[in-house]
Parts: C-alpha cells; structure tokens; sequence
C-alpha cells in the first residue's frame, strides 16, 4: 500500500497559515491534493499523532479534519490500514481503479490504454474554485457566447504570443474540446466529397471526423522520422486536397516532433499546391525532453490551429480552442451553430485562470509525465523485449512495433490478461497497422511495472490467438 509521511504531506499543504477554522482548511487542503492527483487514491495518511507534531496543530483539530474528509467521502478507515485516501462514491458515474477515474464500462481490474490522458493536473480544484467567485458576474447575461468569452479568447491570444505567434483575440474562437473545433472547421473549409490529407498514423477520431463528414481522407506515411514534404506535395497534387490535418508536435501516436527545417519545407509544400494546414496542437504544452520550435502557424500563416486544455490540464476540462485567419473565423461560426451554440462559461473562466498561471503548474505537469514516461519504458524493455519503440520528446504516447503482425489478436484478448488497448489499425488512415500498438504512459510510475507484466501476458495469449474479424473498436483519446 503507498503511503505518505507526515513531512511530505506537510509540504505539499504548504506552509501557509490556515484560515478558522482549521480543522475545515485542513480538511479543504487534503482535498485538493487528493482532487489534484497529488495524495493518490489508495494511500495511507500518516497518523493523527504524527500529522499532529508535525503541522503544529492540536490533535483535536487533525481529528475533526479527518472526521470531515470521512465524512466527506475522501477517507476510509480500514482495521490495520489506519485512513486511506478514497473518492466519494457516486453509483453509477465511474468506476474507481488505482490508475485513476476511468468508465464505468471498464472493469475494475482492467487498466485502460485507450486513453491518452492524465488524472487532473494540481491547481485544477483550485482554479475551479477561483472561477467560482468570477462567474455571478456572468449569471446576468444569457451565458451564450458562440466566439468564446473575451477573457478566455484574450489569454489564449495571450499565450499564443508567448510562444511565438502574435494573435489578435478576434482570431479566436473557444469550442467544447478540440474535436468540436476540428468538426466545424473541415465543415466551414469543404464540401462534401472534398479531401483531406491525412498522416498516417493519426489521431483515429480526425479520421472517424473526416469519413462521417463526408469528406475523403488521403493519406501521406509518416517516416521512421517524421514527415516527408515531398510525400506530402505529391498526395496534395494527386488527390486535389485543399486541406492537410496536421499534428506536428509530439505527433499522436507516434510522439514525434517536427523540427523547424520540417516546418519551412511542409509550408512551402502546402503554398506551392495552394493548400492549407489544419494543425493539431493538443500536446504542444507536454515537451519533456524538448520544447517545440515556433507554431506552424508563425510559419505558413494560412494554418488554422487547434487547442485544447485536455491533455495538458484535464480531461474533464470540456474546453478547446480555434484560432483560424481572420477572414475564416465567421464560417467557422456559422458552422459550428451546427454543432452547439457555444461552451461552458465556468469552464472558460478555469480555462483562463489556468492560462494566468502560466509556467509552475505546466512545468510540474512535464515533471509528472516524464517520470511516467521513463517508468513505462523501463517497464516494457523489461517485461516486452521484443517490442521496438523510440522514445518520444513529448506527449504521452509510445508507438510500439510488434514482433510479428498480431496487433488485432493482441487488443482482442488483451482485457483477459487485465488491459484494454486500442488497435493499431484503428490509427491507419487506410487500415493496417497491424504490426502496431499505441501504449500511453499515463498510470503512475509505480504501476508501470503491473503495466508491462499484464502486456507481456496479453502479448503470449496473441501470439496463440486465431485471426479474427470481430474486434472491438474502443474510443480512443
């Protein structure tokens, strides 16, 4: 069982005087690292004595602080454990697993890889809770706003600049998550019929996107790499496209980067045949290794950029972003009346105080991946030999080469050995892949290790698994 000392909690509550009465601010601030991921569900809080010496306070107050997170829900007290770390228990919302909230149409002692996402990163219950105090003054409009509330298009103009790419405000427009955006883009920019270059591998839900809008996708390979801007003139001239979707930094799946010399080739690329980009920006805040050069758009600057705080914050954090050229922004807006008629005020109001943060908490979110990254590569050396893999820059993804093509076989029995996985075909914009799988490292590093174990099970029950047609497609982030 983890545990946590008493010193370590203390430092992590910080040494700031609590606010009367203490027993609830102490209660509030265990909260937030339990809300943030930082206490982990599962752990063994340090005795009232200790934590007593140790904050300074009397042990009537630790008392009625544990009382209250029991009370709460955020504390267990099991015979010989002492109190462990929990989450309220909601019946039919989600289902608890140590890798943290996943659906509850996974079993409990299965851990889900289709998902490319950390638990909430710290400094989310604490953002929410700052909005919280902004939003009466936006409880006396109409709460629609279809291009995004000022101050949320203002820090994201903000932010773009920061990196590199001055923006006005105007340029953007703030969705319900960066699929939303990449929806009424491809219906603002085509006609149906129109095509759509596409890397291959790529994000699976861009190519379920471009297919039900009744676009055709054409796909250009990515390279061992990267990308090749000749590959990708020739599909723009072949099929016509006016359109290539682009993930440039920390590529999903393959976590490939995009160096600047790449970027000045594919534009030149994309305005010899008088295309456009549709760049993905999703994991551009989660270089580990390595910071992105400039945006895309800073190059080629007909590019529409996505966004979204996703990955880099949360997923429960519903909100992405467009910023398109000015003369795009009102089809865009035309086209996503379609869709919704705007996003969520208190989640644009978290979405900019997390922007005004800046830096610290970005730079703990890097510390985290990259100590979950270098633990899950560690892990699958161990346990997975024979699988081939680079180790990305960034992101949150290994794109793993399997021995021999058993990749459908492999995610149709892994949940027997305890996982789930998403086929690697399901990232082919034509199919194939079959010789791939994508493994996030996003459990704890603690848990990468059970990781690699349950893989190296599921792999030994693929390799002795009959071909088959009936394999799930999960939903993939």
């Amino acid at each position: 069982m983890r545990t946590v000392s008493a010193r370590s909690l203390a430092a992590l509550l910080g040494d700031e005087p609590l606010p009367r009465p203490a027993y609830r601010s102490l209660a509030d601030g265990i909260r937030r690292l339990v809300c943030d991921g930082r206490v982990l569900v599962g752990t063994r809080l340090p005795s009232e004595r200790t934590l007593t010496t140790e904050l300074g306070l009397s042990r009537t107050t630790v008392g009625a602080a544990l009382d209250a997170l029991r009370e709460d829900g955020y504390i267990v007290t099991r015979r010989g454990s002492g109190s462990v770390v929990a989450l309220p228990s909601r019946a039919g919302a989600v289902a608890v697993s140590d890798a943290g909230l996943i659906p509850s149409a996974v079993p409990p002692d299965v851990i889900d890889l289709t998902y490319a996402a950390l638990p909430a990163a710290p400094g989310i219950t604490a953002a929410y809770e700052r909005a919280l105090h902004e939003l009466p003054r936006h409880l006396a409009t109409s709460g629609y706003n279809p291009q995004g509330l000022p101050e949320a298009r203002e820090a994201l103009a903000a932010w773009f600049a920061g990196r590199g790419l001055p923006t006005d405000p105007n340029q953007v427009i703030v969705t319900s998550g960066a699929h939303s955006g990449l929806s009424s883009v491809l219906r603002a920019r085509l006609e149906p019929g129109d095509r759509v270059v596409l890397e291959s591998p790529t994000y699976p839900n861009a190519i379920v996107g471009v297919r039900r809008s009744a676009f055709r996708p054409v796909s250009v390979s990515m390279t061992p790499s990267g990308w090749d801007a000749d590959s990708l003139e020739v599909a723009l001239r072949q099929g016509g496209a006016r359109l290539a979707y682009l993930i440039p930094d920390f590529q999903n799946p393959t976590g490939l980067l995009m160096d600047l010399g790449t970027r000045l080739q594919v534009a030149d690329a994309l305005s010899r045949t008088r295309a456009e980009a549709l760049v993905d920006e999703t994991f551009v805040e989660l270089g580990l290794d390595e910071r992105p050069p400039v945006p895309f758009a800073a190059v080629a600057e007909r590019t529409t950029t996505l966004g979204s705080a996703a990955k880099a914050w949360w997923g429960g954090l519903r909100v992405g972003w467009v910023r398109a050229p000015l003369d795009q922004v009102g089809p865009v807006l035309e086209a996503r009346h379609s869709l919704d008629l705007g996003t969520a005020v208190l989640e644009q109001l978290v979405l900019a105080d997390l922007l005004a943060q800046g830096a610290p908490l970005l730079d703990e979110r890097r510390r985290e991946a990259r100590a979950r990254r270098d633990a899950m590569v560690v892990a699958l050396r161990r346990h997975v030999p024979d699988w081939h893999f680079s180790v990305p820059a960034g992101g949150l993804n290994l794109w793993c080469e399997l021995p021999v093509a058993r990749g459908d076989q492999l995610a149709h029995v892994a949940e027997r050995a305890g996982v789930r996985l998403a086929r690697g075909a399901q990232f082919g914009v034509a199919g194939g892949m079959a010789r791939f799988v994508r493994v996030p490292f996003c459990v704890p590093a603690d848990e990468a290790d059970e990781v690699g174990r349950r893989l190296a099970e599921a792999w030994q029950l693929a390799l002795g698994a009959p071909a088959t047609a009936d394999v799930r497609a999960p939903l993939i982030a």
